[in-house]
């Protein structure tokens, strides 16, 4: 039975969606702007911008009177309700395991915040298993966090795959760990950096399609945006996780 790893945000839900409709939503209980939840989800950058930074410019900008305990537990858990699962998600996940695949997912995040996700949306029980950075301790892309995913199913790495959306964090720790791996582009294009994933897919259900045919769903799998820019959060251009974040994904 081959291993299969899944990111969670931006990969088997709209976390960037969620968010969105969340920050929609306060900004119009605090009376302010359209173009304000637009700076909201700017500033949060998909949970990669320590909560604790953003609660201050909220309060900064809006003068709110929420502690910012308060306001970090809303942006923790506010956008949760608003997760919708898709059913052809599920349709693909369950199609894998019929078919032998070991499906686990793989997310950094805090334990709490990501099991409710799975929770609430059901996932729990379409996956084998789960594997959060905050509950082991390491984060993705690092190595150990695969392995341990693997040491769950009981499965080795080898001839397993990882599918997510980020560049470093899914796809780099996932060929540094020996995986074969899918990126999901989401609208954007592989940036000029190495290694390249396996394939590229445009969503979770034909990701799986790819591994399900070992890359074959596709003419070619290899990389076709070799150019052009993946939104990226260091100052040199540099792909990077906000490991002291414990960022979701």
């Amino acid at each position: 039975m081959p291993l299969l790893l899944i990111d969670l945000d931006n990969t088997l839900i709209d976390r960037t969606e969620a968010f969105r409709r969340w920050a929609q939503r306060y900004v119009d209980d605090i009376e302010a702007s359209e173009a304000d939840a637009d700076w909201l989800s700017s500033v949060e950058r998909d949970g990669y911008t320590p909560r604790i930074e953003v609660a201050e410019a909220m309060r900064t900008r809006w003068g709110i009177e929420a502690s910012i305990e308060e306001i970090v537990e809303d942006l923790l858990l506010g956008h949760l309700v608003d997760i919708e699962l898709d059913k052809e998600v599920v349709a693909a996940l369950d199609r894998a395991t019929r078919l032998g695949w070991h499906p686990v997912v793989v997310t950094n995040g805090t334990t709490r915040q990501q099991e409710l996700k799975l929770g609430r949306t059901g996932l729990d029980q379409h996956v084998r298993g789960w594997v959060i950075s905050e509950a082991v301790g390491v984060s993705k892309p690092h190595q150990r966090i695969f392995a341990l995913a693997g040491e769950l199913a009981g499965l080795p790495l080898q001839g397993g795959w990882m599918i997510g959306d980020h560049p470093l964090a899914d796809v780099g720790g996932g060929h540094a760990a020996g995986l074969s791996t899918v990126w999901l582009r989401r609208g954007r294009t592989w940036p000029s950096a190495s290694p390249q994933p396996t394939c590229i897919a445009d969503s979770f259900p034909q990701a799986i399609d790819l591994v399900l045919t070992g890359g074959e769903a596709l003419e070619t799998c290899e990389s076709d945006g070799t150019t052009g820019e993946v939104r990226t959060d260091t100052a040199d251009g540099a792909l990077e996780v906000a490991f002291s974040a414990i960022p979701e994904g």
